[in-house]
């Protein structure tokens, strides 16, 4: 695929990183996709765990892509069924949680299981980007 074609499907590359986000409420992607790209990050969107393993498993995002900002809440597959099955077959993807029903003994689950952050909604911009940045470190130091 040529260059411009590949900025077509995917956006102008920045050069920090491709991050997606998944949630059912398309006001928060929109929030979430808009404080990251000014961070200078390439931003995918998906409404549901269903779509983001699709969007996933299509073209170069398999190979592109750092981190998965994930919902837990959603129709279709859920943020538990979708991490999991993101955990599984793309262990160098970063994975954080953006939910807005905090569940401590989750949390705890989540962090266990390798989730470099559990955020609840609504989340500050400065927060957000600090968990993203922290997650691209630690895909940094997996690649290591």
């Amino acid at each position: 695929m040529s260059e411009s074609g590949t900025d077509f499907l995917f956006g102008t590359s920045t050069g920090n990183g491709r991050v997606m986000v998944v949630d059912d409420e398309p006001d928060i992607r929109k929030v979430v996709r808009m404080t990251l790209q000014k961070a200078g990050y390439d931003v995918l969107e998906a409404e549901d765990g269903e779509k983001a393993i699709e969007v996933i498993n299509t073209g170069e995002n398999r190979l592109m892509l750092d981190v998965i900002i994930c919902d837990i809440r959603m129709p279709k597959i859920n943020g538990v069924e979708a991490i999991e099955y993101l955990r599984k077959e793309y262990p160098n993807v970063q994975l954080i949680v953006l939910t807005g029903f905090p569940d401590m003994d989750m949390a705890s689950s989540f962090l266990r299981q390798g989730v470099v952050d559990y955020l609840v909604k609504p989340v500050a911009g400065e927060k957000l980007r600090d968990s993203v940045a922290k997650a691209m470190n630690q895909r940094e130091i997996h690649r290591l």
